[in-house]
């Protein structure tokens, strides 16, 4: 017996995390049904797509400008205090290190050229091919950038 069950079905006193948990059963079949209007553009689309490479590439940018300098590394550092373990002395937890400004520098990439683009874009129609070659490009670039043999003045340690 297939039946979909409804609102009837189920107890007005349902504790929350039971209704969570419905709901939650069937997530995938929405996504099935897809949406009941089909987007006309996709520059939301491509907003968030090519922000998140720029968020990698800010990344990796200030990977090579910490590394030039100790000043900066130092700067760098100060921005990622926020997230827990930067700067501990503790053995069981370690020290992240400057790592964590560094990835406080991709949050901030990432969330201040998503709603640039957004607002740039949001009703115009980019190309796939124009989306793709932006987020490969960029995401391709980081990449280049972790390789020590382009980069001869970062540390191998």
């Amino acid at each position: 017996m297939n039946r979909q069950l409804s609102r009837q079905d189920y107890p007005d006193n349902e504790p929350l995390y039971g209704k969570f948990w419905r709901q939650l059963k069937h997530f995938p079949s929405g996504l099935a049904e897809g949406a009941e209007t089909a987007p006309s553009v996709s520059g939301p689309a491509a907003a968030a797509v090519i922000s998140a490479a720029i968020g990698c590439f800010t990344m990796m940018v200030t990977h090579h400008l910490s590394d030039t300098s100790k000043a900066t590394e130092k700067i760098v550092w100060n921005l990622g205090t926020w997230i827990p373990g930067s700067k501990t002395d503790s053995e069981l937890w370690g020290n992240i290190g400057s790592y964590t400004g560094k990835e406080t520098m991709l949050l901030l990439g990432w969330l201040i050229s998503w709603p640039i683009l957004h607002t740039l874009w949001k009703n115009k129609n980019i190309k796939s091919r124009t989306i793709f070659f932006w987020m490969f490009a960029l995401l391709i670039a980081a990449t280049a950038m972790c390789w020590h043999p382009l980069f001869f003045y970062l540390p191998l340690s």
